[in-house]
């Protein structure tokens, strides 16, 4: 039998958790908190990552002098590496890739839209590039371009997706490309990541499960409503911005189900004008950001123009603490998540079941 995980030595050579993901992030588990907007904050990626887990930043929807700012509290609280997360097609992304230079960041993690000049010039000074996708295709794309690890969703995951369930989703992309593969979408415990790596992912990454622990900034009123939500009331909709998301169905939701048309654009108007002075970007900036995402995403006109929709959306109930004015992304598993762990706590209690799984399996 191999040596046991200790929370305070890592995993040791040989042990079946051991992957090729904890040997490039340097973690003691194969366990990745993503980089949600508004919720994962200087203080739940510290968190994580002193639990033994690697946390992404997240600095898509916030100000340059703010992302600098997240960047150094973190380095404050934590000595361990981490991520920044941040959209390569936004106003100000080479800045924050300098920033990630800068600082010593291990790893940039990005979705649509990659720049392969930023990856290279990422790559180029040692940090490691970390995509998340959503379909084997876009995961080879990603490998291409130089992604040394992909983060990879399934239709069980928060936020925009897709609709090929994690099972089957993992198990192609891992067949598909030679770096290591990470699985996303309905995990919360050691049980999914024997599962995962079962299926060919070197680890998981979580989302809602790190929004519902302890560190996490989300208010005690927002984290009640997916306290609440059962399996059924985790829906997809493309109500928000008109792309497919897997949200907590609220009042939010209901009322923009009877918006018209015109109705959706202009509140997708007022919400472009909120970001616009939250990001301190300008118009012209956002133009041109929405035309590329336009570009790349393959968008229509009005997905285009409703983009603007789910960052200030999910500010108003991740940083605001108004759950039904804002909306609430969240994978699957919100449905089976009642309480509110520490990230030490949940992260033990994960390679603790995840070591007694493969016991019971007898995986010598």
């Amino acid at each position: 039998m191999w040596v046991r995980y200790d929370s305070g030595m890592g995993l040791p050579d040989g042990h079946p958790l051991k992957t090729r993901l904890t040997e490039l992030l340097g973690t003691p588990t194969p366990i990745i908190q993503t980089g949600m907007g508004w919720v994962a904050t200087p203080e739940l990626v510290a968190g994580s990552c002193e639990a033994g887990a690697f946390g992404f930043l997240a600095a898509a929807a916030l100000s340059l002098p703010e992302v600098e700012a997240a960047i150094g509290r973190t380095k404050e609280l934590t000595d361990k590496p981490f991520g920044v997360n941040f959209l390569m097609d936004a106003p100000g992304a080479e800045q924050i890739a300098q920033m990630i230079l800068d600082h010593g960041v291990r790893a940039a993690g990005y979705n649509r839209a990659p720049s392969a000049a930023l990856i290279d010039k990422l790559k180029a000074g040692g940090v490691l590039c970390v995509p998340t996708c959503g379909a084997p295709r876009h995961v080879q794309k990603a490998e291409k371009l130089g992604a040394d690890i992909v983060i990879v969703q399934g239709g069980e995951g928060g936020g925009h997706t897709g609709s090929i369930p994690t099972s089957l989703q993992i198990s192609a992309c891992a067949d598909a490309v030679s770096i290591p593969v990470v699985a996303a979408g309905g995990f919360k415990d050691g049980r999914g990541l024997v599962a995962a790596i079962a299926r060919g992912a070197a680890g998981i990454a979580m989302g809602t499960r790190f929004l519902m622990t302890a560190e996490s900034p989300v208010p005690t009123v927002t984290t009640d409503r997916y306290v609440a939500a059962g399996l059924n009331d985790v829906i997809v909709t493309s109500e928000i911005d008109g792309l497919p998301q897997r949200v907590i169905v609220n009042e939010l939701v209901r009322e923009l189900e009877g918006k018209s048309s015109l109705s959706r654009l202009l509140f997708a108007f007022r919400n472009a004008m909120e970001l616009r002075k939250v990001s301190g970007a300008s118009l012209v900036d956002l133009l041109r950001s929405g035309l590329a995402m336009q570009k790349n995403e393959k968008l229509t006109r009005s997905q285009m123009l409703l983009a603007a929709n789910a960052p200030m959306l999910a500010k108003r109930a991740m940083t605001d603490g108004d759950p039904v004015g804002g909306y609430l992304p969240s994978g699957s598993v919100a449905g089976v998540i009642d309480d509110r762990p520490t990230c030490a706590e949940l992260v033990s209690r994960i390679m603790a079941e995840a070591e007694e799984t493969l016991g019971r399996l007898q995986i010598r």
